[in-house]
């Protein structure tokens, strides 16, 4: 999803051989490959990647086909959605997934280089851009954008953390091009980067945030959601392979389907399988794709993420990474429409779950919902040596995050948390007698 713009320029530009999802003879028909690009540990992908891979659902489905072929799936694994889109126009991976800034370079690409692409569905979404997280050292002195002033801030260019970054600098009139010294590198560049001390900030998406304030490693300074914006993750397949395969392709989208329904159904499960197939822990996947995580999985492609898409064209094109992009021509829901068919319509129309408060007991298959964080809190308090991960959502943004990495304010009765300190101050200097604690603090109140 993310990388260094020249390099990445390199990569894009490889030349036209081979092809995905190439027939040789084999039996009594022939045995066709398809090639899917994922990205493991971005788990905002993982209904078509991680998951998907894991519950074999597209194998099943293919299998169902019968139509006389024998299908073998050639998974592959990449770090960002740059190698993915390189593969794709030399014609050697069929279908990828990536966010949605490397989903642009991938439409702007395949034109330039005469293999045309197109968005086929969403994996993962949040409607505010909570996804992406600008975060800093733990003993940072920075508390504010402004402070970023005149600092080294590594992110991903061409990445929507990248986006994130430019947005809430311009909101906040710092120019990103001449009031900070952004470095373009990979998200675990930049997370060693962070913890080495020679960047300030790190802007970056899904699960790097989350992992490195789990770790301890790092502190949010702003929440992406507070540029309420769109941001998602989606499938992107090679014009020519569906055109010569669209019951293959119809076959993915059914699966990304059902490995989405999995999700749903059995939030912990699918959590611990992801989590045992990338690495990451549990506590960390389940910040994002839990019940009530930051992430809402859905293949529909929602009107909202198609004008967010065409937003992001903006910051791409001023960036020198593309030119202007038909969005339009880009995005092609048809394959989705006839692999969910009447389903389709109702997904469209489906919304995120309401935010709530989350705890995850110890050795438990089931989380506990509460109906505040304050209720969330007394329960944690409680139960201090029996907890896993407690989960709260930004007071203001509605952004998921953990109850002891959270800045908390109190106001009266309430608890209030928040993602980032930026955010818990502007409520206090909003709210007349409320103020901002430690989570010790908050605990005890609570108890």
């Amino acid at each position: 999803m993310k990388y260094k713009a020249v390099a990445a320029s390199a990569l894009l530009l490889l030349p036209l051989t081979a092809c995905g999802g190439t027939a040789t003879a084999g039996g009594d028909g022939s045995t066709i490959t398809v090639t899917v690009g994922y990205q493991s540990k971005t788990i905002n992908t993982v209904t078509a990647g991680t998951l998907l891979r894991s519950l074999g659902y597209f194998e099943k489905d293919l299998d169902a086909l019968h139509d006389g072929h024998t299908y073998k799936v050639d998974w592959q694994d990449y770090a960002t959605g740059a190698p993915i889109t390189a593969q794709m126009t030399a014609g050697k991976i069929d279908i990828g997934s990536m966010g949605d800034f490397p989903l642009l370079i991938n439409a702007a690409r395949g034109r330039q280089l005469g293999r045309p692409t197109h968005l086929v569905s969403v994996t993962g979404y949040n409607l505010r851009g909570g996804l992406n997280t600008i975060v800093t050292a733990p003993d940072s002195k920075i508390r504010s954008l402004a402070d970023l002033k005149g600092k080294k801030v590594s992110t991903s260019i061409g990445s929507a953390a990248d986006g994130t970054l430019v947005r809430a600098l311009q909101r906040a009139d710092i120019d990103p091009d001449k009031d900070i010294e952004k470095l373009n590198q990979q998200p675990a560049v930049g997370a060693s980067a962070l913890s080495a001390g020679s960047v300030d900030a790190l802007s970056q998406f899904v699960a790097w945030p989350g992992l490195l304030a789990y770790q301890g490693k790092a502190k949010a300074l702003y929440d992406g959601a507070q540029l309420n914006l769109p941001t998602f993750h989606g499938v992107t397949a090679r014009a020519d392979f569906t055109e010569k395969r669209p019951a293959v392709l119809e076959a993915f989208l059914t699966a990304q389907a059902e490995a989405t329904d999995y999700l749903d159904a059995h939030p912990v499960s699918a959590t611990e399988e992801v989590a045992e197939a990338t690495g990451l822990p549990a506590e960390v996947v389940y910040l994002y794709n839990g019940a009530h995580g930051i992430s809402t999985f859905d293949p529909a492609i929602k009107p909202r993420l198609v004008s967010a898409l065409k937003d992001d064209v903006s910051i791409l094109r001023s960036a020198k990474l593309t030119g202007d992009i038909d969005v339009d021509s880009f995005v092609d829901d048809q394959y989705a429409k006839k692999a969910l068919g009447a389903a389709y319509a109702k997904r469209l129309a489906t919304l995120p779950a309401p935010v709530a408060s989350e705890v995850w007991p110890k050795d438990a298959e089931q989380t506990r919902t509460f109906k505040s964080p304050a209720a969330l809190l007394s329960y944690v308090a409680q139960h201090k040596n029996a907890i896993r991960a407690a989960y709260v959502p930004d007071a203001t943004t509605g952004t998921l995050w953990f109850a002891d990495k959270a800045v908390w304010a109190a106001d009266g009765d309430q608890l209030l948390p928040f993602v980032a300190p930026a955010t818990a101050k502007a409520y206090v200097a909003e709210h007349s007698g409320a103020r901002v604690i430690t989570y010790a603090d908050a605990l005890r109140r609570a108890s």
